[in-house]
C-alpha cells in the first residue's frame, strides 16, 4: 500500500547553516489491508513520516508511493482523499459545534449531497459507540470519546488508509482502552491499511507488522515475533519490551527452563510446564 525510497527530511534550525535531521535516507513497505504499528523512541523521526505521508511536510529527498500513486505537491489532494489521520491531541481536531456536525465536516468538503450526510454520520458514529452523543457539544466529552468521533469523521470519509498518531497518548486507562478497541474493530471489520505509531509495546504486539525506528533509521522490521527477539537492542533504544517476554527472562537468568513468551498466554503455558 506505501512504499518509500530513499526519504530525507531536516528540520530548519534556529542557525540557518545547520539542520535538524528527522529521517536519514530510510526505505521501507507498509503492507497493505494489514495493521502497521510504527514504533521508536521520541525524537526516531515517527510524527516526522506520519507527516511526509500526508503531505503536511515534503521531503527533501527520496519518493513515497501511496497505493501506486507517487506522493507529490501537484496531486496532494488526490493523496489526502486516500489517508485519513488522528492526532494526539483530541481538542485540536473538532470544527463542529456538535458531534454530528463533527463528523460531517469531511462530508460537507467532499461536496456529500446534504440529504445523504445523517444516516452517513449515523452509520459511522454507531460503528464507534457514539450514537448517542450526535447532540452534545465536543467539549463535554472525555477525551476517549473525543477519539472516537475523531475516528468516525475519517470513516465517514471512506479512506483506503488511516493513521494514528500517538493517539491514545493524552488519555487516561479509560480512554486509551475505548480507542484501542475501535481501532481493533476497524482492523478486524474492514480492508483498511490501519498505521499506529505508538510507545504502547504491549499493543504493538497486537498488530500484524512493526516498524522499529532509531534517530532518524529503520532499525527493524518484521513481524512482532520477529521484531522481539532483538528486545536487548530494543532496550538499549530506549524502547520497552512485552510484560511476558520480561518475566520469561528473568526466570531464565535464575535458571528455569522456560522459552521466551510475548504473550500472558504464552508465559502461563510454560509456569504450567515447570510444574
Amino acid at each position: 500500500m506505501i512504499k518509500i525510497k530513499n526519504l530525507s527530511f531536516s528540520y530548519n534550525t534556529s542557525n540557518p547553516e545547520i539542520k535538524e535531521q528527522a529521517l536519514d535516507n530510510i526505505s521501507l513497505e507498509i503492507p497493505k489491508d494489514q495493521h502497521t504499528c510504527i514504533i521508536g523512541h521520541n525524537g526516531s523521526g515517527k510524527s516526522t513520516l506520519a507527516k511526509l505521508l500526508i503531505g503536511l511536510d515534503f521531503a527533501q529527498e527520496g519518493e513515497i508511493e501511496i497505493d501506486g500513486i507517487k506522493l507529490t505537491e501537484d496531486n496532494i489532494f488526490e493523496i489526502r482523499d486516500l489517508i485519513g489521520i488522528v492526532f494526539q491531541n483530541p481538542d485540536n481536531q473538532f470544527i463542529g459545534t456538535s458531534v454530528q456536525d463533527d463528523i460531517a465536516f469531511g462530508l460537507e468538503n467532499h461536496c456529500v449531497p446534504t440529504e445523504q450526510m445523517p444516516a452517513i454520520v449515523e452509520k459511522y458514529a454507531d460503528k464507534v459507540g457514539m450514537s448517542e452523543y450526535l447532540k452534545h457539544e465536543p467539549t463535554r466529552l472525555s477525551g476517549g470519546q473525543k477519539q472516537r468521533v475523531a475516528i468516525a469523521g475519517i470513516l465517514a470519509m471512506n479512506p483506503k488508509i488511516m493513521i494514528f498518531d500517538e493517539a491514545t497518548s493524552m488519555l487516561d486507562p479509560v480512554g486509551v482502552k475505548e480507542v484501542n478497541e475501535s481501532i481493533d474493530q476497524l482492523n478486524r471489520e474492514t480492508d483498511k491499511t490501519i498505521i499506529s505509531i505508538t510507545h504502547d509495546i504491549d499493543y504493538a504486539l497486537k498488530t500484524d507488522y512493526i516498524i522499529v525506528l532509531d534517530q532518524g533509521k529503520v532499525l527493524f522490521t518484521g513481524y512482532p515475533s520477529e521484531i522481539f527477539k532483538h528486545a536487548d537492542k530494543l532496550i538499549d533504544i530506549g524502547l520497552d519490551i512485552p510484560f511476558a517476554l520480561k518475566v520469561s527472562q528473568r526466570l531464565q537468568k535464575d535458571n528455569y527452563q522456560i522459552a521466551d513468551c510475548l504473550t500472558m498466554k504464552e508465559l502461563e503455558a510454560e509456569l504450567w510446564q515447570l510444574k
